[in-house]
């Protein structure tokens, strides 16, 4: 799948990407807020990530700034968690963040999502202090759960986490124009 939003172009890793990965989330403002992202992180690292296998209803995508050169500043996707749930989680490089890219990111693959997966709801969670994440899942209407304890591979142990729920049989409260997307 492929997915075009305003600003962003969301597709699959290519293994050329591995360089262009690395530069982009090889900062450890970067990895430490996230789970299984290891610090100092290594161009070996995003062609080791590039090479995963992806379930069918698991999309991983690298995103991409249209605007000029196409430049490669984040990563969002489903995967399943170990409790089953299909998970969202997303980055961005440092110069992307303040500017609505997870928002448009996160909203394009809850789309996808909801009208091309068989999913009905997707979890995700963020670390307590990351709170402008709780602010993306917020605006992409996902709701507060509750609190637990995350690996954090980057912090080498457990980190406090605020974790969210989103029900993708309920309606889109958000009203935009359709999304391209292809398969």
């Amino acid at each position: 799948m492929f997915a075009l939003t305003p600003r962003l172009t969301l597709r699959p890793g290519w293994p050329e990407d591995a360089p262009a990965l690395a530069r982009a989330i090889a900062h450890e403002a970067v990895v430490t807020r996230l789970a299984r992202v290891p610090w100092p992180y290594a161009p070996e690292d995003a062609a080791t990530f590039l090479s995963l296998p992806r379930a069918a209803t698991e999309p991983r995508f690298v995103i991409l700034e249209r605007g000029g050169a196409h430049r490669l500043i984040g990563g969002i996707g489903l995967h399943r968690a170990d409790n089953g749930d299909h998970e969202l989680g997303y980055w961005l490089t440092p110069d992307a963040w303040g500017r609505g890219y997870a928002s448009e990111a996160g909203h394009a693959v809850i789309q996808m999502a909801r009208h091309a997966l068989p999913i009905t709801r997707i979890a995700a969670y963020h670390h307590v202090d990351n709170p402008a994440s709780g602010h993306v899942l917020r605006k992409l209407g996902f709701v507060e759960t509750g609190r637990s304890q995350r690996h954090a591979l980057a912090r080498g142990g457990m980190v406090e986490a605020v974790d969210f729920a989103l029900d993708l049989d309920a309606p889109d409260a958000r009203v935009d124009a359709a999304m391209p997307i292809a398969a």
